[in-house]
């Protein structure tokens, strides 16, 4: 027992995993013409956290999610949550979300992209 641990702390949902996705969520969500909120439903077997506004300007649907390919429709919104620490690198939110829930064991993190949203699932182990 004087070895090693005798227990391992797990969750449902790595925390950093939670929070880049919803950054993302608020960063990357349209402000125009739209008082839509972010949703983020948790459910038993999920959670699904829905940005308003599709993809926007450099992200593409086959670039969505590389490393380093980014676009903001608020310039001012990604400058202001850099400052503040919610964002260390821009482009790397949803890479560190893929590789925080491989490293606690949940499945890959799903996205639905269409014209008017952005959807992520992330699903428990």
């Amino acid at each position: 027992m004087t070895s090693g641990s005798t227990h391992k702390i797990t969750t449902l949902y790595p925390i950093a995993a939670l929070q880049q996705i919803t950054y993302n969520a608020v960063l990357h969500r349209t402000y125009e013409k739209t008082n839509a909120p972010i949703h983020l439903y948790w459910y038993d077997d999920r959670v699904e956290i829905i940005s308003p506004g599709g993809l926007y300007g450099n992200v593409t649907p086959e670039r969505f999610g590389q490393p380093g390919v980014v676009d903001y429709r608020n310039p001012n919104l990604a400058a202001t949550m850099k400052t503040f620490g919610l964002v260390q690198v821009f482009g790397r939110g949803i890479a560190i979300a893929h590789d925080e829930m491989k490293k606690n064991g949940n499945p890959d993190i799903e996205f639905a992209i269409d014209e008017a949203n952005v959807r992520c699932i992330l699903r428990n182990k």
